[in-house]
């Protein structure tokens, strides 16, 4: 939440040239722009301030920011649904691309319809990812020919090199292979031509983690000024994550007639993730303490967060509105069917001894879902009658069912908690650009929680079961989940079961953080997604049970639904129908299974040189894995 960027005011009017033009283009269509970058001044490389000034904007564009900020903002932004689309929330229906990513109406998505790579040379975050690799590759190339001490020229390459990894790294994960651009480009030097495979990607992606390595070795930012700053844990850990893409179904499927199933790839991925756990454990992170799971992102700093974009509620256009976007109406929000978790979700959690719902001791109902259930469970969600302290009252509670009193009639079903602030009035839940306002909360792109269930993954895929069931357990511990008579629902599995287990643990792990698209990709499942995307409604039994529900009681001054206990299914159903899971328009996915990657949109193609469509598409004949 803190403004950390170094301000620096000397040397800052001249470091905006900084950016020169990476571009596939061979004409002057105006895809991009092409200035003549050749008059930069190279003084600019040998001065703290404004190499910092140009890291920071670098910093800006690269590192994701708090779920679901782009959605709609500009033509191009309202196609970031499609990268958000999944079976964790009904996003969907409020986003026609998502809609269209998953099959569930609308038209289906066609050669032009992603634009993740951007459509215009820009120095705006998520206009063009070309621009942003750009930045990377000026000060890669020209801070070595500065006049500063190499240590402190180490600190700022370091930064660098693994911001360009994680532009490039998004890049593949949408594309399968890109235009691979290491050299800063000008109008008269341009080389880039056609897509390199994934192979000579993921080589590139991977080197310049390795370099981020080695130079951001030995390197601790004060917290006061390094919070949201690259580190060597951070480069360590994500290179333990692509190398587990590398290894994955996506880029390494099995039964594929024309690409060879490498099983190599998971022992080298299981080596970059053991380095990653490790040097993330060196660096001060671990797991928040047992019980805390609903404080991760409340909690700054968090010995869990590892990458990081920080946020401001007082700052002028550093802020963000999420808190109105998964608030209720009734306090001071306009909570969005992105934050409404589907029944999908809901299904996922285990009971709180780690066991499949019905299959240990603890009694499973389709009625009182929520009752015995892991305790992530109700850290993520609301639902009818679930404990929801907002606006500083510590006693509130959320009331989900159709025309409850105190909520609009949008109120009703469930809810997401995470990433609301408890304390924060509802007169400062809107955010306001210009003045700031909102929680401020900041967004952890990285924590050690995925460090772990990566290098979980990996050694479940190697024949380590022992191993795999160690790292999901300290998982499992940490979510407050009993150890019982089962090992914490870890005790039968087996290598296949294992791997459905890490599958499920991520996605109840990591809701609402943005993972869930990647993972149902990466494992090569968005196309096996099946049935309606669902969600659960709630209404009184009648008018009669509503009347008595609302009734209130003059020596407290509490309706009676205050003081009831809904964990009590004859309780429960005394005054409310069982709850109903609910669709829109009854639609069900329909995912074509070469959207395992996406093609690059026409504009990008016709300006670029051999830019080739991906297989499956129209007109495709570029596959990655060739």
């Amino acid at each position: 939440m803190k403004n950390n960027f170094n301000k620096y005011i000397k040397g800052a009017c001249i470091i905006l040239l900084g950016a020169s033009v990476i571009t596939s283009c061979v004409n002057s269509d105006d895809f991009f722009e092409l200035p003549d970058r050749n008059g930069l001044d190279a003084a600019i490389w040998s001065t703290e301030g404004a190499i910092q000034f140009h890291l920071n904007k670098a910093y800006d564009v690269v590192i994701p920011e708090f779920g679901y900020e782009q959605l709609g903002t500009t033509q191009l932004h309202a196609r970031a649904g499609i990268h958000y689309a999944s079976d964790e929330s009904f996003l969907p229906f409020e986003d026609e691309y998502a809609l269209a990513a998953l099959g569930l109406g609308g038209e289906p998505l066609g050669n032009n319809s992603v634009w993740y790579v951007g459509d215009k040379y820009s120095s705006n975050k998520g206009e063009n990812k070309y621009s942003d690799i750009s930045r990377c590759n000026d000060a890669i190339y020209n801070i070595p020919k500065g006049t500063l001490p190499r240590s402190v020229q180490k600190v700022y390459l370091g930064q660098y090199y693994a911001l360009r990894a994680m532009v490039y790294f998004g890049l593949v994960k949408v594309y399968g292979g890109v235009p691979l651009v290491l050299e800063p480009q000008t109008p008269d030097n341009i080389t880039v031509s056609g897509r390199a495979s994934a192979k000579e990607c993921f080589t590139a992606i991977i080197n310049d983690l390795d370099s981020a390595i080695v130079m951001l070795d030995g390197l601790k930012w004060d917290d006061g000024t390094g919070r949201g700053k690259l580190t060597k844990a951070a480069a360590s850990a994500l290179k333990g994550k692509v190398m587990l893409y590398w290894a994955s179904p996506q880029f390494n499927p099995k039964d594929d007639g024309k690409h060879a199933y490498d099983p190599s790839r998971w022992n080298q991925a299981l080596v970059a993730n053991k380095q990653a756990y490790e040097d993330c454990l060196a660096a001060g992170h671990k797991l928040s303490d047992p019980g805390t799971y609903g404080d991760i992102f409340r909690v700054e700093p968090n010995p869990e967060a590892i990458i990081v974009r920080t946020y401001s509620s007082t700052l002028p256009k550093r802020g963000h509105n999420i808190e109105q976007e998964i608030r209720p109406k009734s306090e001071g929000g306009d909570a969005k069917k992105r934050y409404r978790p589907s029944y999908a979700l809901i299904n996922a959690y285990p009971m709180k001894d780690g066991s499949i719902p019905g299959s240990g001791k603890y009694a499973y109902s389709d009625v009182t879902f929520w009752v015995n259930r892991d305790p992530r469970f109700a850290a993520t969600i609301a639902y009818n009658g679930a404990s929801w302290p907002l606006s500083g009252k510590a006693d509130r509670k959320q009331w989900g069912y159709a025309g409850a009193s105190g909520e609009s009639s949008a109120d009703n079903g469930v809810f997401c908690k995470r990433f609301s602030t408890p304390a924060l009035a509802t007169g400062s839940v809107k955010y306001n650009g210009d003045i700031g306002g909102g929680s401020g909360m900041d967004w952890i792109e990285m924590r050690f929680a995925e460090v772990i269930l990566n290098y979980a993954e990996c050694a479940n895929e190697t024949g380590d079961l022992g191993l795999a069931k160690d790292l999901v357990r300290q998982i499992r511990v940490r979510a407050g989940i009993e150890k019982g008579d089962k090992d914490y629902g870890l005790a039968d599995a087996n290598q296949d079961q294992m791997r459905e287990l890490i599958f499920n643990e991520r996605f109840i792990e990591f809701a609402f953080e943005n993972k869930r698209n990647s993972d149902l990709r990466r494992m090569r499942r968005m196309h096996l997604l099946s049935g309606n995307l669902t969600s659960v409604s709630f209404e009184a039994k009648d008018d009669d049970a509503k009347k008595a529900l609302e009734k209130v009681d003059p020596a407290s001054g509490k309706m009676l639904r205050e003081t009831l206990n809904l964990n009590d299914e004859s309780v429960y159903l005394q005054y409310f129908l069982p709850p109903i899971s609910v669709t829109e328009a009854n639609r069900t996915y329909n995912v074509p299974a070469y959207h395992v990657f996406y093609t690059f949109h026409n504009d990008f193609v016709y300006t670029g040189k051999d830019i080739k469509p991906t297989v499956g598409w129209a007109g495709g004949t570029f596959d990655p894995l060739d």
